[in-house]
């Protein structure tokens, strides 16, 4: 009798000598506290979350948000990336997927132009909330609550499929619209006030990236919604929030993703997504 393996390969970093933790709260945006007229506008503004859009097809109630933490400097990733676009293709309108590109592996030789040390404070954190003495790439993280190497398919099918089909939380209303000097207005409002905190990240839905020193020198690397700015807030009922283009891209590049999470489980409560007006 044969026994088939699969082996998912994964780059590890140890962090469990530090002594300094992301904690999210220290990097909490001020928001603005609702006004009559924001109301009014709110109250005029469609509803435009991942389970409800221009489709009507809604078989499943849930949603799932997949957080990947990737880099270019990371030979295990590409599978991955392939993996996320696989799932994202398949359900369109209630999966959001985000990639967090981590820079604790630019030392090998490629500098991944997405990474920023935020998103491998992120990953930090989620590391505390699930008992882990490392982290690693590629790691995929839904809904906040299951964690596993990101390369895993199966895993990944598995997971996200579970999450569709539990009750959603508090909707999110979401509206985003490009201003000057590169900046996009996102205003959302949500029946949740206190409590938990909202995360809004600009995405770039295709980037592609030759990739020339490293563990992937010579090969092409195709991502999909590299998250581009990523701001995290106090939840207070409605926005609105600041968020900032990189040079060289515009709203036709990016869409908007928000969720609602548990300060203390992190925990993902809600999730709705925008395209920038």
């Amino acid at each position: 009798m044969s026994v088939t393996r699969h082996i998912f390969y994964t780059h590890q970093f140890n962090f469990s000598n530090t002594n300094t933790f992301y904690n999210p709260c220290n990097d909490m945006i001020l928001l603005e506290k609702k006004s009559f007229m924001w109301l009014i506008f709110l109250s005029a503004m469609p509803l435009v979350t991942g389970f409800q859009k221009t489709s009507t097809n809604r078989s499943l109630p849930g949603f799932a948000v997949v957080e990947l933490f990737t880099s270019e400097g990371c030979s295990s990733c590409p599978p991955a990336d392939e993996a996320v676009k696989d799932i994202a293709g398949k359900y369109k309108l209630n999966v959001f997927v985000l990639g967090f590109h981590v820079d604790y592996w630019n030392y090998l030789g490629w500098k991944d132009p997405f990474s920023k040390p935020d998103y491998s404070e992120r990953q930090k954190q989620y590391a505390l909330i699930f008992s882990l003495n490392t982290i690693y790439t590629p790691q995929i993280i839904v809904n906040g609550k299951t964690e596993f190497v990101g390369s895993d398919k199966n895993k990944l099918e598995e997971t996200v499929t579970r999450e569709l089909k539990m009750v959603v939380g508090s909707p999110i209303q979401l509206y985003a619209k490009e201003e000057r000097d590169n900046e996009i207005e996102v205003k959302y409002n949500t029946e949740k006030t206190q409590g938990d905190i909202i995360n809004i990240a600009l995405v770039q839905v295709q980037a592609e990236n030759n990739i020339s020193e490293g563990e992937n020198e010579g090969k092409v690397l195709h991502h999909i919604n590299a998250v581009r700015d990523f701001k995290i807030g106090e939840l207070n009922g409605s926005g609105p929030v600041l968020l900032h283009f990189p040079a060289g891209l515009s709203k036709k590049d990016c869409k908007i993703i928000a969720f609602l999470q548990d300060k203390k489980t992190m925990r993902i409560l809600s999730a709705a997504s925008a395209d920038i007006y």
